[in-house]
């Protein structure tokens, strides 16, 4: 307001003082004001567009976990103009899956309704820019057959995203020639014949450039990963980019810290259980907070992630969001019930919610799984984290170092697929074998349910087309340990598959 005034003072000054002068110098004084004025207001328009700062914000919370910002945007987010060209101009770094564009690396597009998939958000800051959501890492599909169309399923482990291979992309992308305005405006302005010509200025003069100086400074952020097997679809290495972040130099050794995201559901039986797939927190709160900074590729994310969004899908996963039942039609009842007594004398003791080991972690020299993925996360780890949110709303006083991997409730377990904290294991009934008869390779980030077995189908044609292959030979990767019901019968393991259905 007090720009305006200021304007309004200065029309009336050369007002009064234009009626003593001639002609000419009263034409002057007209154009001279005239120009303040439009320099004064031009100013006034640029100061407040710059500051703009307005997430698309939606009033059901499902469409709020799907689309809203956590506040990723503002941090690591891409101008949304350039994301959306990106893969059409570099078509050659996209992985060779299935799907057009941004579904080859398995995002999820619901509806024309949304002109983003699901796991992105959209946040004027001052130009649109995408970020990734929970929903990203926390939604997934399945089918019952190849031909029936895929069912969308909030807070399952989205099995067929691949994270890494999205942000390498993105990396590839910033530090290709063609990453340039003449090329990228061209594609800009064929998807959007309309764009404003201000937007156009903006896009060629700055941001375009500030996004590829961007790209080529946080790659350097993740050469670690040149080191390391693929994670593939449906795994993340959780706690390297921390190492990376607080200067723990995760490329002084090769210590795969790759886990299967978990799903999210049921949250509220969760309290006080020891979280992550080590158990190295048990506080949901930092566990929620820990991913959103994690969503934002880490650095600087501290400082700008969106506590109230947060909190909002926080409330909702508590006790409103729950895993979606097996087909009914598909279940033995009686088979079931004979597998209640199985589950209760071999699993219940670590599975069961009121199980006496429930949410505790397993020592590594018990369980016998892969190491690696516990190895990651180190004493020296724990005091950067619990050192983080100093001076905030929040911050993190849980973390620990454990020495092994946590006992988790098996809720919605067949649609957590694949197997143990590595993803090593296709089905069910295969964990029930002893390590040496597990399928050494399989295909997975498939969403076609092998409804016998209980996980998804890791072999055959469907599976060939629509996978990734997992070798379990490589570092990190390993199916060994977890032998518990290994000695059942194939009667015994029949009956706990059917009632593991049930759970």
């Amino acid at each position: 307001m007090s720009s305006f005034n200021s304007v309004k003072r200065l029309i009336r000054r050369t007002w009064v003082a234009s009626r003593r002068w001639p002609s000419w110098r009263q034409a002057l004084a007209y154009v001279g004001a005239a120009a303040i004025i439009v320099v004064t207001i031009a100013g006034i328009f640029a100061l407040s567009f710059f500051r703009r700062d307005v997430p698309r914000v939606y009033t059901d919370v499902e469409e709020h976990f799907k689309y809203g910002s956590i506040g990723s945007e503002a941090n690591a987010g891409i101008p949304y103009r350039i994301w959306k060209v990106l893969p059409a101009v570099f078509p050659e770094y996209l992985p060779d899956r299935p799907g057009t564009g941004y579904e080859r690396f398995g995002f999820i597009y619901e509806s024309a309704e949304h002109d983003l998939p699901i796991g992105t958000s959209y946040r004027e800051k001052p130009v649109g820019l995408v970020g990734l959501t929970c929903a990203a890492c926390h939604v997934g599909t399945i089918r019952e057959s190849p031909e029936a169309e895929p069912r969308i399923v909030l807070g399952k482990p989205a099995q067929a995203f691949d994270l890494q291979a999205y942000i390498q992309f993105l990396f590839r992308v910033g530090g290709d020639d063609r990453f340039n305005a003449d090329v990228l405006m061209t594609a800009i302005r064929d998807d959007d014949p309309g764009i404003s010509r201000t937007e156009q200025l903006i896009y060629r003069y700055l941001a375009i450039s500030r996004t590829r100086d961007a790209l080529i400074k946080q790659s350097e952020l993740f050469t670690w990963m040149d080191i390391r097997p693929p994670s593939g679809p449906g795994r993340v290495d959780t706690f390297n980019p921390f190492n990376e972040f607080f200067g723990l130099e995760p490329g002084r050794n090769d210590v795969v810290g790759t886990a299967s995201l978990p799903s999210i559901w049921n949250q509220s039986v969760r309290a006080e259980m020891n979280l992550h797939w080590d158990g190295n927190n048990n506080s949901v709160d930092e566990r929620n907070i820990n991913a959103a900074i994690g969503a934002g590729a880490i650095k600087g994310m501290q400082d700008i992630i969106d506590l109230p969004a947060i909190k909002r899908i926080a409330d909702w996963i508590w006790d409103d969001l729950h895993p979606v039942p097996f087909p009914e039609e598909r279940l033995d009842r009686k088979l079931a019930s004979q597998g209640e007594i199985v589950f209760q004398s071999s699993c219940a003791s670590c599975h069961a919610l009121d199980g006496k080991y429930i949410g505790q972690v397993t020592d590594i020299a018990d369980i016998g799984t892969d190491p690696e993925r516990l190895d990651s996360f180190t004493e020296e780890l724990v005091v950067f984290l619990n050192k983080t949110g100093e001076g905030k709303d929040w911050k993190y006083s849980h973390f620990k170092k454990t020495t092994g991997y946590a006992n988790m409730p098996l809720d919605g377990i067949w649609l957590r697929a694949p197997y143990l904290h590595n993803g090593s294991v296709p089905t069910l009934r295969d964990l029930l074998r002893s390590p040496g008869s597990r399928p050494t390779t399989f295909y997975f980030g498939v969403d076609l349910i092998d409804f016998e077995n209980v996980g998804f189908v890791g072999s055959g044609e469907y599976a060939e087309s629509n996978g990734v292959l997992f070798d379990t030979n490589l570092r990190g990767n390993g199916n060994s340990g977890h032998t518990y019901g290994v000695e059942l019968t194939e009667a015994e393991k029949d009956s706990l598959i059917e009632f593991l259905k049930t759970m």
